[in-house]
């Protein structure tokens, strides 16, 4: 402790984290592990088991899934050693990032729990049981701009099932969202319910069924700039 003083006063640089996370003090834990473990225990009541994905994916296993905004706001690794050793001359010297990336970089810190689970299921899927009910709580990191109440590194709470297309599923999410809600002391809250089906169909009729994740990344900004 003394020592990272020392250092960074002879440096001077004054400590700080990067921009967009934040520290949590034991009291902030406290709470923190209180809103985790009331989710988690109506989760496993539901028969939901909990999983874990590494912070880290191959970036072949996250671009491309969440359209070019998700991409772009992607914290991508850079390989370890004399990274840009192995770039192309007339890639690097064309100072164009898209075609330098792929050579520096094969790994991406998981932008959400989505994609990391998919490629969980693939992986184990001679090794699980279907249906598969499963929920994770970990953090997810976007480089996207800082601002109040929007962070770079923050958790997400996921539970999903594959292997059914029952809608008895959906109506259990509606039973598990109420429960753990009032379970936190909240009252008064409104579940609201969609279904993608409906964008798809209009994306098809339309004639634009590629568009569907442009669709559906533009109608969650809507509450964010205030239209419902």
């Amino acid at each position: 402790f003394r020592l990272y003083l020392y250092l960074c006063r002879m440096a001077n640089i004054k400590p700080s984290v990067p921009k967009g996370t934040r520290d949590f003090s034991p009291v902030e834990m406290v709470k923190r592990n209180y809103i985790f473990d009331t989710i988690k225990s109506v989760f496993r009541k539901y028969g939901y088991r909990e999983i874990q994905t590494p912070a880290m994916e191959n970036l072949s296993t996250l671009t491309g899934k969440y359209g070019d905004e998700g991409d772009k706001l992607m914290f991508k690794i850079l390989n370890s050693g004399d990274f840009l050793s192995k770039v192309d001359s007339q890639k690097l010297a064309s100072s164009n990032s898209h075609l330098i990336t792929p050579s520096i970089s094969e790994k991406a810190l998981r932008y959400d729990l989505t994609v990391p689970f998919a490629r969980y299921v693939v992986m184990h899927q001679n090794d699980i049981s279907f249906p598969f009910k499963r929920f994770q709580i970990q953090p997810v990191w976007r480089a996207d701009r800082p601002q109040k109440g929007r962070y770079r590194e923050f958790f997400q709470c996921d539970a999903d099932v594959v292997g059914s297309e029952s809608l008895l599923n959906e109506a259990e999410f509606v039973l598990i969202y109420n429960e753990a809600l009032t379970n936190l002391g909240l009252k008064n809250f409104t579940i609201k319910i969609n279904n993608r089906k409906i964008l798809s169909g209009i994306a098809e009729v339309v004639g634009k069924p590629e568009l569907i994740v442009d669709m559906t990344v533009a109608i969650d900004k809507l509450d964010k700039i205030g239209l419902e």
